[in-house]
């Protein structure tokens, strides 16, 4: 597997034609608790860049943009369910919907985990 990172601080992790998306660790602990979450249903095609989710914290409201273009095969009914899973464990059981990808040369562009990081520090 392999995980990627946007500069609008959105994670993919991809296996095979299929990738899972969530936010960072960074993005949550920027939008502090988290209260509500909007996930794309299964079917909807969404477009590299393209809103797919919405987050809602105390402090502010966010979209969850695809760092991909594909469709959505499942949602996180888990998040939806409980938002705080997205503060407690962004990067694994907080993730929002997965995708079965359009076109893996979408990838390219994105950064890896230490990139993105290095990124973050200039902020």
């Amino acid at each position: 597997m392999s995980l990627y990172f946007t500069k609008d601080h959105e994670w993919i992790r991809v296996d095979g034609d299929t990738a899972t998306v969530g936010i960072s660790n960074h993005a949550q602990e920027q939008l502090g608790d988290i209260v509500f979450v909007e996930i794309p249903e299964a079917g909807r095609r969404v477009g590299k860049g393209q809103e797919a989710a919405v987050v809602e914290s105390v402090k502010a409201a966010s979209d969850v943009y695809s760092p991909v273009s594909g469709e959505v095969v499942e949602g996180n009914q888990a998040i939806a369910d409980d938002p705080a899973l997205v503060n407690s464990d962004p990067e694994g059981q907080g993730w929002f919907f997965k995708l079965k990808l359009d076109d893996v040369g979408e990838l390219e562009g994105l950064l890896d985990q230490g990139a993105y990081r290095e990124w973050v520090d200039t902020l």
